[in-house]
């Protein structure tokens, strides 16, 4: 077996806003492993800048180490690979890619065309005008879970947009989600917690920074709303590490990003040890191109059934004006296969 690495860099439509900041591209590694009868799978991966555990200086380097191994061997490297989440991610998938027919991972009724995986609609932090247009534009296209990133303009502003929200629609008719990406103070954050929780809130993502696990904890067990962490998983890749973090801080969910969050495998383990601790959990994208978000979508389909009991976060990958053809397409509030 041989491979190539390729690099692109992608051109958001509209510049997607974090509390940590803005972008407006995103650069990813293609990788193709090719067999002797030059049958080809490829994968993709994509460390998020500053974010990524793996997002290191000799990036490019380190993956062709591990490439060279794979091709060398056929086999993944367990210990070599978990330091590595967005590079196992695209190895996992180039491997999948090309030991299965017509990119087809796994054979459910999500990729036999048949039903379709609600997603939330992704609100990104803007002025109070940008949020309020994007609100009403997920609405208006049918979404019923809208996920609010939130942290980046004034907090009044923010309870304002979300008051919008349930003045027209109860919780019964479109769920809210939050994401703050650790931008409250641990001070504040139970405040604003009891001030956001009236508007009927399903759950706030990383209300405050990571690696402050005594405060994160208190958070979970006082908040007024359901607490899902996220960026709390990076970096936590050994098995031990996961049963610890989830046994001291035990939230109500995690959200999952294979490519920050150990690829397929160590997803999988997320998966199951929140679930033996009463911990539900769902999967997102980590701003991968169609590659990356077709491959997460049927992992998720394989993990939580056809269709999940709850929507997920698979919208994202559909934001660049240069994206990667892929048979995945969102029709109202649902994403769909269709080979």
């Amino acid at each position: 077996m041989n491979y190539e690495l390729k690099t692109r860099l992608f051109h958001f439509k509209q510049p997607a806003g974090t509390s940590r900041g803005v972008y407006t591209t995103r650069r990813s590694w293609f990788v193709t492993f090719k067999d002797a009868n030059g049958v080809a799978g490829v994968g993709e991966c994509a460390p998020l800048p500053q974010l990524s555990c793996d997002d290191i200086p000799d990036y490019e380097e380190v993956l062709n180490r591990l490439c060279e191994r794979v091709a060398a061997t056929g086999e993944l490297d367990d210990a070599l690979l978990r330091p590595y989440p967005s590079m196992r991610f695209g190895i996992e998938t180039a491997l999948l890619d090309l030991h299965t027919d017509n990119g087809i991972f796994y054979d459910n009724p999500f990729t036999r065309g048949e039903v379709g995986i609600p997603i939330n609609g992704l609100v990104w932090m803007g002025s109070h005008e940008e949020m309020l247009a994007r609100m009403e534009e997920k609405i208006s296209l049918g979404f019923r879970c809208v996920k609010f990133k939130i942290g980046a303009i004034d907090f009044e502003q923010e309870v304002d947009l979300i008051r919008r929200v349930r003045e027209r629609f109860s919780a019964d008719e479109v769920e809210i989600r939050l994401d703050a990406n650790g931008a409250f103070a641990p001070s504040e954050a139970l405040g604003k917690l009891e001030r956001l929780a009236v508007f009927g809130i399903h759950s706030i993502e990383q209300p405050i920074r990571q690696h402050q696990w005594r405060d994160m904890a208190h958070l979970c067990q006082t908040s007024p709303i359901p607490i899902a962490l996220d960026e709390e998983l990076i970096g936590v890749n050994l098995h031990a590490m996961k049963e610890d973090l989830l046994d001291i801080i035990h939230p109500a969910y995690i959200i999952l990003k294979p490519s920050l969050h150990g690829g397929i495998a160590g997803t999988e383990e997320w998966v199951a040890l929140a679930g033996k601790r009463g911990i539900g959990s769902w999967m997102t994208s980590a701003l991968e191109s169609n590659v990356g978000l077709c491959a997460i979508a049927q992992l998720a389909a394989k993990v939580y059934g056809c269709p999940p009991s709850m929507p997920q976060g698979l919208g994202t990958g559909m934001l660049f004006t240069d994206n990667v053809d892929r048979p995945i397409k969102i029709v109202g509030n649902k994403l769909f296969y269709s080979s």
